[in-house]
């Protein structure tokens, strides 16, 4: 049984194959269209996840799709029935851009089917169910509570749950526009950053920032009841009438002036910041424990674009009564085209679950041939290494950064050890270095590091593992000096444990530079400049390499360097 599994509808369109209940290939549009975050229909992923696999369009027997256009059709309307002031962009953003999106999708079909009697079976699964009960039926949990968090899908905005096996079921849901998503998209708009887009810069400014000046005033916006509902004051905001400005004047009279693009950010700007982080922690915090109340389960599987949220979920890890948590790579609304093809797999057809997503490196690889045939028609200079670790982590070990190149793309928007910018976090100037001569980003914004599970108790306060760079932990007090450039102004970091079975080669790096300095710990950020998608290929790699101030690109086992 192949299965095409596609997030088209709102932003980081993305395609995934699952065959046989194998995930076999998944690739964001952006990687391939070079528009960050892009919201096209992602026909280039599709071909490129179809050849990945061998297959062709025939070969597809089912599409599962990542939303049900008519789900809660009669809330949506109800809700723009009583606020008529906004019913134009109500119907814009509800009902023309949903018609749009399905055009598309129905166009893109004609195209490869005559009909739809002759072309594979459409499923569209709902939103929420394609995030919680498809990140469930991919994690290593048999049994889990379930929890989805983000602006809104089919105006569900939370979404509480309880998986065993392949049977779901949903406990409670919030609706728009109480929605915890669109809380932070506010106070990342309040602090001069683009929404659904930037609410990592928001996450990263936070530690700058007092929670305690705003901290009971922000907390006066949102409750949760004893079922885990979510209720919102709304008066602080306006995102509810479907405007682009997000908060009101109460807002504005309250935390003062917005910061505007490009202007230097004022304490009340990082305060601000601090105060929705710690608001928004406790009351995920809140729900986990009617979670766990209520399912008495030992693990958690949260999802959703809050989930991206890592300083969030390492609260969850530290403090909630859960074990572990598990979050998917992909855990935004690019990872509900995987999440689709699994509920559809699992939850309907019924069949046994035969796959955890341990493995986020499922896009395109390049052949050593091709990246030789590539370095050649660019006509560069390389050497070839044997071996290549010993040679990347004395250039690490000299203070260089490097640009990293390796085997398959990983799935989401975390940098995983294929696709990254690598430096020694050893020097303290580093990070500032990066920022301003390789990413051209925000000086505050951190680095994080990675390291192999054998190192991570003597350097990092966490007990589970971090394999997708999504749960941030505290750096021992008597290492913070010892890797200064991915130890954050609060001396936390955003850890990633890499598995020697999923990344061997990424694993021999880091071993190898932890022989030569004692440190097996490697700083890592993502292949790309501010504004760009990650790197895809090896064209991408090089064109970011000479337009940067990295120091070595490091491809399969080739290294290039601008020094001839």
């Amino acid at each position: 049984m192949v299965i095409l599994g596609l997030n088209y509808y709102f932003h980081d369109s993305t395609a995934c194959i699952v065959k046989d209940g194998q995930l076999v290939a998944a690739i964001e549009e952006e990687r391939l269209n070079r528009d960050k975050h892009t919201r096209a229909f992602p026909m280039l992923a599709i071909d490129r996840c179809l050849k990945i696999a061998n297959l062709d369009y025939n070969d597809i027997d089912h599409i599962a799709v990542s939303i049900k256009p008519t789900h809660n059709m009669g809330k949506k309307v109800a809700y723009g029935l009583k606020n008529l002031k906004t019913i134009k962009p109500f119907i814009n953003h509800e009902l023309v851009h949903g018609y749009n999106k399905q055009k598309s999708f129905w166009n893109w079909f004609g195209y490869h089917w005559d009909s739809k009697k002759e072309g594979p079976e459409v499923h569209f699964i709902q939103h929420h169910l394609s995030h919680a009960a498809g990140s469930f039926f991919v994690s290593p949990y048999k049994e889990a509570a379930l929890l989805g968090v983000d602006g809104s899908g089919e105006w569900a905005t939370t979404w509480l749950g309880y998986g065993k096996d392949t049977t779901v079921e949903c406990l409670n849901q919030s609706f728009f526009p109480n929605s915890l998503g669109s809380f932070y998209e506010a106070v990342t708009q309040f602090c001069g950053f683009r929404t659904s887009y930037d609410e990592g810069k928001t996450m990263g400014l936070a530690p700058m920032g007092d929670p305690n000046v705003f901290l009971d005033e922000v907390t006066k916006m949102v409750s949760v009841d004893s079922n885990g509902q979510l209720i919102f004051d709304l008066s602080y905001f306006n995102y509810q009438n479907m405007s682009w400005k997000r908060c009101s004047e109460k807002f504005h009279k309250i935390f003062g002036e917005p910061r505007k693009k490009g202007e230097d950010f004022k304490k009340h700007h990082m305060d601000v910041a601090a105060a929705f982080q710690k608001v928004l922690e406790n009351k995920v915090l809140e729900i986990c424990d009617i979670l766990y109340n209520k399912t008495k389960a030992k693990h958690l599987v949260i999802s959703g674009g809050v989930s991206l949220n890592s300083v969030m979920n390492g609260r969850i890890v530290r403090e909630s009564p859960f074990e572990d948590v598990y979050v998917m790579p992909a855990a935004g609304d690019n990872g509900t085209a995987i999440g689709a093809a699994y509920y559809l797999y699992n939850g309907i057809f019924k069949k046994e679950r035969n796959f955890v997503h341990s493995n986020p490196y499922v896009g395109t690889s390049y052949t050593r041939e091709q990246v030789e045939k590539v370095l050649k028609g660019a006509k560069l200079q390389y050497d070839y290494h044997e071996d290549i670790y010993d040679a990347t982590a004395n250039l690490l070990k000299d203070g260089n950064i490097i640009g990293w190149f390796q085997g398959a793309m990983e799935i989401g928007p975390r940098a995983l050890g294929n696709r990254s910018i690598l430096a020694n976090p050893a020097f303290p100037q580093m990070k500032d270095k990066i920022n301003a001569e390789v990413k051209f980003r925000e000086a505050y914004r951190p680095f994080a590091p990675s390291t192999i599970p054998e190192a991570k108790n003597a350097f990092f306060d966490l007990e589970v593992e971090a394999p997708f760079m999504l749960k941030v932990c505290n750096v021992l007090k008597e290492k913070q000096d010892v890797i200064p450039a991915v130890t954050h102004v609060d001396g936390s970091a955003r850890l990633q444990t890499v598995n020697k079975e999923y990344n061997e080669r990424y694993y021999n790096l880091i071993k190898a530079l932890g022989d030569k300095t004692g440190v097996p710990v490697v700083l890592n950020t993502s292949f790309n400049i501010q504004g760009e998608p990650v790197v895809e290929s090896p064209q991408d790699a090089i064109r970011c390499f000479f337009s940067t101030g990295l120091d070595y690109l490091i491809i399969d086992n080739f290294l290039i360097s601008k020094k001839y």
